[in-house]
């Protein structure tokens, strides 16, 4: 005789967890079109060079928020709650097919979102003392002799190349998940994923206003940083 399941149960199989919160989607969503951005301008060059140091800005403010809401942020984009060490990347590896999923990133999802952190904020980081010696320059070039900005310069150029690697893995992986049933998409996009994807009681993570209101203050800080660099690198007159 099979078991009835009541409505109750019904519901609870078909209920969704919150693990990705609205700050942490809006950043992801919002990097993807400054990498992207960064990428397509620098390589059409010309004027569009003026947009190319836009998404560098841009890219770097979010990564320094990012890295502020890997400490206060809810409890999945925690990096706390993510980052584990060798013992624990090796304890995934060992039972990653036999242990129901964790909410968020797992063990090396966790290490390549650090990667990709910080690659593309030494990237954004570098570009703001770069050169081409012809009529761009990063904000802060000025700031730093011709010798250290032509050392920084072939880092920035560098770091391209990584990217452009991390990129192709990120979306390599997706693919492959995806192939095998486990889509990461929809859930940076609502933040939600079925309870029965999950181990048994995974908790929700918050996502209040109280939450968002502290990410909309922490963005607006970093955005007026973003600004005065902008606003900086204008006042100093072009390299030819």
């Amino acid at each position: 005789m099979k078991p009835t399941l009541t409505k109750s149960s019904s519901l609870a199989q078909n209920s969704r967890v919150r693990v990705w919160d609205l700050p942490t989607r809006l950043f992801h969503w919002a990097l993807t079109i400054c990498v992207f951005g960064a990428i397509i301008t620098v390589n059409v060059g010309g004027l569009w060079m003026e947009w190319h140091i836009k998404f560098g800005i841009a890219a770097l403010c979010l990564i320094v928020f990012r890295i502020i809401w890997g400490f206060v942020g809810s409890r999945y984009a925690r990096f706390s709650q993510f980052v584990k060490g060798p013992k624990g990347v090796l304890a995934y590896l060992k039972n990653s097919n036999t242990t129901p999923a964790g909410a968020g990133h797992n063990a090396i999802g966790a290490w390549s979102v650090m990667l990709m952190l910080g690659v593309i904020g030494a990237q954004a980081l570098t570009g703001l003392f770069s050169t081409d010696d012809i009529m761009t320059q990063g904000p802060l070039n000025a700031y730093v002799s011709n010798a250290t900005a032509e050392t920084i310069t072939s880092v920035h150029q560098l770091l391209s190349n990584a990217v452009i690697a991390l990129i192709i893995v990120h979306i390599g992986a997706i693919i492959i998940y995806a192939l095998r049933g486990k889509r990461l998409i929809p859930p940076m996009i609502t933040g939600d994923v079925m309870s029965t994807q999950l181990a048994p009681n995974t908790p929700s993570a918050r996502d209040d206003f109280n939450l968002r209101l502290l990410a909309l203050v922490l963005i607006v800080i970093l955005a007026a940083g973003s600004i005065w660099l902008w606003v900086l690198g204008n006042a100093v007159p072009p390299s030819f």
